[in-house]
């Protein structure tokens, strides 16, 4: 046996060969990361709501993936024309109530507030206004770029997405030929990327949709202002583990003492524990099966690491691609209910 075929015959080492070719590829597509990322989660989750509605009502994939994008671009039309000017004018008004909070602080009476707020000088308050309109400055001129990548990966996913059948059909070609063995790793890897990134992704928004619903009823109840302005960070904070139920605390417990004084800061604690704690003891158990846990200390250098090499993608998908590459080295590994790549493709083909 030759050096070749002893190298095709050793599949740890060959699969680590090609995992490393996969990364080097990503790495120098780089830019389009973002593009591929986005991709990706519009597939995984138009093709996971296509399957659950046919779990039950029996109507062609191409129809509900039809109607699904239609939604989309109706929602869409209806932000950017209705939804999003109020969205800039309430956002101005909540960073007023932060910058009045600290200019014009409304407890003069407390004592051990007012020796705080002594330290607080103008010229520091100045410059950190400053920097931080550096850095929305930076985010803002992305904000273009962004908007054609969300565009064009929603195009990607809907031709993907609608035309799945052939796609799988074509893809299935790869995995023959002398060098079946290099696809046959590649979808190895695809199959444990879904079954892990995926379905974390997927977990990840429906449980910010389930707490941004229940926090907004509650914010709602106690007639706090800018209701639409903090739905929306507390939907996009949602999707950042651990980090953003404390960035998200911030704006609400200073709104919410501009209204309520102390006792709204209590009630958002509260509020926010008891929601936690739903979403730790209800919601994760229910929608995985077998969960990764990471400690705290982890989560937090993943999500430094991971915002350092995709930017602000990182804190949303840092511990989604952390959960994949401890499941690719058999440190956590991932079991779902759900069916995998192979049969999720076989079950695709058979249906339609």
């Amino acid at each position: 046996m030759g050096v070749w075929e002893k190298f095709i015959a050793n599949v740890r080492l060959r699969r680590t060969i090609v995992l490393m070719v996969v990364i080097f590829a990503l790495y120098e597509m780089r830019d389009l990361l973002s593009l591929i990322l986005l991709t990706f989660i519009f597939t995984f989750l138009v093709l996971s709501i296509t399957n659950f509605i046919r779990k039950y009502i029996k109507i062609p994939a191409a129809l509900i993936v039809t109607i699904v994008y239609l939604l989309i671009i109706g929602a869409l039309y209806t932000g950017v024309t209705i939804y999003l000017p109020k969205l800039f004018n309430q956002t101005e008004s909540m960073v007023r109530y932060v910058i009045d909070f600290y200019q014009k602080p409304s407890f003069d009476g407390n004592s051990i507030l007012e020796y705080i707020s002594s330290y607080i000088s103008t010229s520091t308050l100045v410059a950190q206004m400053k920097n931080g309109v550096t850095i929305l400055f930076k985010y803002l001129t992305s904000v273009g770029s962004m908007g054609v990548t969300f565009v064009l990966s929603l195009i990607l996913s809907f031709f993907f997405t609608i035309e799945k059948k052939r796609m799988f059909s074509f893809s299935r070609s790869f995995l023959k030929g002398p060098y079946e063995w290099f696809f046959q790793d590649i979808y190895y890897f695809a199959e444990k990327f879904v079954n892990t990134f995926g379905i974390v992704i997927e977990t990840q928004f429906i449980i910010a949709i389930v707490n941004t619903t229940l926090t907004t009823i509650c914010l709602a109840i106690m007639n706090m202002p800018q209701l639409f302005s903090l739905s929306l960070l507390i939907f996009l904070m949602s999707l950042i583990p651990v980090a953003g139920v404390i960035i998200s605390a911030i704006p609400m417990s200073i709104i919410g003492y501009s209204v309520g004084g102390l006792n709204y800061i209590v009630y958002i604690v509260i509020m926010l524990l008891v929601i936690h704690i739903l979403e730790s003891y209800v919601l994760n158990p229910k929608l995985m099966s077998s969960k990764t846990e990471l400690p705290i200390f982890y989560t937090f250098i993943v999500l430094f690491v991971a915002e350092k090499f995709f930017g602000m993608w990182g804190l949303i998908v840092g511990i989604p691609i952390f959960t994949f590459l401890l499941d690719i080295l058999g440190v956590k590994p991932i079991k779902r209910k759900k069916a995998s790549l192979g049969k999720l493709k076989e079950k695709l083909s058979n249906k339609e």
